[in-house]
């Protein structure tokens, strides 16, 4: 949708009249601590639900005395904790619990058929089946006081004698800038067959239109233009500020309830799921230098301005070093003791290590590799993702690739039929997080930054012989010029090799007998894969055998590369989702699994490609090895 031609004239006219704009700072909050064991379990496979439940519906509740207090009663800022406090409760109950709705006034019946719209994207756990998601939820026996009556107060009294005391109880609720107005309710009953107590006055923000959740990314491989993509509730263009005086206009996009997609079960995209996702905003920051660090803000006078940030562009292609971090499989969790749709429990531990290692270390760029946010059609769970990585993507180009929770549903397109998106079918993920890609919903591309050539795949897109992205992985593998950037690296989500077994197969033996020979074929060195949630190093590997078998070179794992034998690959699925522990039996060509919260971080020379899993509850290197363009002696080929 354009803007006026007026307005964008203004915003024309504020490029050229404030090129000198200062930019105000300011300090981001440390993320709060939620303890893992709050968060265990959630997202795991747990005993059927109560079938049985009944219609839901007001409460048979005479109590004149309940309420729910509200503070901040609003308007909210971007992002606050927010005190709910239930009072005039006569009789606690274990059943008693709290619901974050969004947009206020929301159909709040019961629908048991929900069952199955939360067991199509995987989520398993109990949670209230109500025709309107539940943002967040939590019982008010969070407060320990609640069950005992702590907290007293005496409604009624007679001659200095209490008639009627009620209970009261404190809960606080994480909530960000979703733009809609929203409102708490109590309920009883449990999330088997809750009924409404009562329901608080609607809440709003203080400014549904702020420019908000500012994310990076590259395009090029000549370190001289970023991305800039955030989210807001104005549909009318705003701008950049950068480079002490620079401005670029955002160009605007959004999505609709009809661009999800559904089949005969209603997706939850389509369904209860929905959320309206404001507008994207998108603007090209160019005339930069590689490897140069720069200030910037986004938004207009007229919705208002986010708040100062630094980003760093990458080396140019044919630089001498690169640094960046990858990992896959992450979403968010609640930084409140909430439960929610779906939870990935040691997202909140990396991203607290990932902030550490951006404001100590180098980092030139970050690679997430599918399952991004793992909001499977409840798209509220997208501005919660974003305002979790905002430390990260503000400052240092965000690459992602697409995987199984963004893209695949039934009769989409998909390689895979499963209803893992929610509905979603890649379009929330593809419109923010825009990639250099070949073009709508088909989002494989390469880029190059100093020593390395990346090659970033779509698994749930078709990869069969001939097929458009087959042929476009095959020019893009044999166009490589290895004396500006030695070093392949292919990343994609589902895996070529898993010692992990599920239910379903995690490695798709289709999929590896298409594209495994073009990676040989082109001497790809490193292949990072996510989907499995842990972290497994293969040796030299083709067709299941070892080819090349690292040696010890100063305690650490080294391979050479001087006369290659195969890629090595890595599965790095490990950074928020629950961790799938290994079996006793290994196969031949795995060499070090480890079931940890973490990332990997990758240091690029002209002769060396370092790797170290670090584990980000203890910020130790687990596992550390090198490839090496030059010779081994020890070289060992199989």
């Amino acid at each position: 949708m354009g803007p006026p031609s007026s307005h964008m004239a203004l915003l024309l006219l504020f490029c050229l009249l404030y090129p000198s704009l200062m930019l105000s700072s300011s300090s981001s909050s440390p993320l709060p601590t939620v303890p893992v064991d709050e968060l265990l379990h959630h997202t795991q496979i747990s005993d059927a639900r109560l079938l049985n439940r009944r219609i839901l519906g007001d409460c048979s509740n005479l109590n004149p005395y309940l309420r729910i207090d509200v503070a901040p009663g609003g308007p909210l800022p971007e992002e606050a904790n927010v005190t709910v406090v239930i009072g005039g409760v006569l009789a606690p109950d274990e059943s008693d619990w709290v619901a974050m709705v969004t947009p206020a006034n929301a159909d709040l019946s019961s629908c048991p058929l929900n069952d199955l719209l939360y067991k199509q994207t995987g989520d398993f756990s109990s949670l209230p089946l109500l025709c309107h998601y539940p943002v967040k939820a939590q019982y008010v026996s969070n407060d320990p006081l609640y069950l005992n009556c702590s907290k007293k107060k005496c409604e009624e009294h007679e001659d200095n004698r209490c008639l009627v005391h009620t209970c009261s109880a404190s809960l606080t609720f994480h909530v960000v800038n979703f733009r809609t107005e929203l409102e708490f309710v109590f309920f009883t009953g449990g999330f088997a067959a809750p009924c409404v107590l009562t329901r608080s006055n609607p809440i709003s923000f203080a400014n549904p239109k702020q420019p908000l959740y500012g994310h990076l990314s590259s395009i090029g491989s000549t370190g001289t233009l970023m991305r800039l993509t955030w989210v807001s509730g104005d549909e009318n263009p705003q701008v950049v500020l950068y480079a002490g005086g620079r401005c670029a206009t955002s160009q605007v996009s959004t999505f609709m309830q009809d661009d999800m997609c559904s089949g005969i079960l209603p997706s939850p995209a389509k369904d209860f799921g929905w959320h309206e996702p404001g507008y994207i905003h998108t603007a090209i920051m160019d005339g930069l230098l590689p490897n140069q660090t720069y200030s910037y803000r986004y938004g207009s006078d007229m919705v208002g301005w986010s708040d100062e940030n630094n980003f760093k562009t990458p080396p140019a292609s044919g630089s001498t070093k690169l640094s960046f971090l990858a990992y896959g499989d992450m979403g968010k969790a609640p930084l409140d003791p909430s439960k929610e749709h779906f939870i990935q429990p040691g997202s909140i531990s990396v991203v607290k290590a990932l902030r550490n290692e951006i404001m100590h270390r180098n980092v030139d760029s970050i690679f997430h590799i599918g399952d991004i946010s793992y909001a499977t059609g409840f798209l509220l769970e997208w501005d919660f993702f974003l305002s979790l990585i905002a430390p990260l993507a503000s400052r240092v180009p965000y690459m992602t690739a697409i995987g199984n929770h963004e893209r695949d549903y039934v009769d989409s397109g998909s390689v895979y039929i499963t209803p893992d998106s929610g509905g979603e079918c890649g379009v929330p993920y593809e419109t923010y997080f825009p990639m250099p890609t070949m073009g709508k919903d088909k989002p494989w591309y390469s880029i190059e930054q100093a020593t390395v050539h990346f090659t970033v795949i779509s698994t749930e897109h078709d990869w069969t012989d001939n097929s458009e992205q087959y042929n476009w992985i095959k020019e893009d593998l044999e166009s490589m010029d290895r004396s500006r950037t030695p070093w392949s690296i292919f990343l994609g989500h589902r895996p070529m090799y898993s010692s992990y077994s599920s239910i379903l197969p995690n490695v798709d033996s289709r999929f590896v007998k298409s594209i495994e020979p073009l990676l040989l074929k082109n001497k790809v060195d490193l292949v990072f894969f996510g989907h499995v949630h842990n972290y497994e190093r293969t040796c030299a590997v083709y067709q299941k055998k070892c080819k090349a078998v690292p040696v010890k070179v100063d305690g650490i794992d080294t391979y050479f590369n001087e006369h290659y034998a195969a890629p090595v690959h890595a599965i790095i699925g490990m950074a928020g989702f629950s961790l799938d522990r290994f079996p006793d039996r290994t196969n031949e060509w795995s060499l070090v699994r480890i079931a940890e919260f973490g990332f990997v971080r990758v240091h690029a020379t002209t002769e060396v490609l370092t790797v170290e899993f670090v584990s980000s509850n203890t910020s130790e290197v687990r596992d550390r090895f090198q490839i090496s363009r030059g010779r081994g002696s020890s070289l060992v080929q199989m």
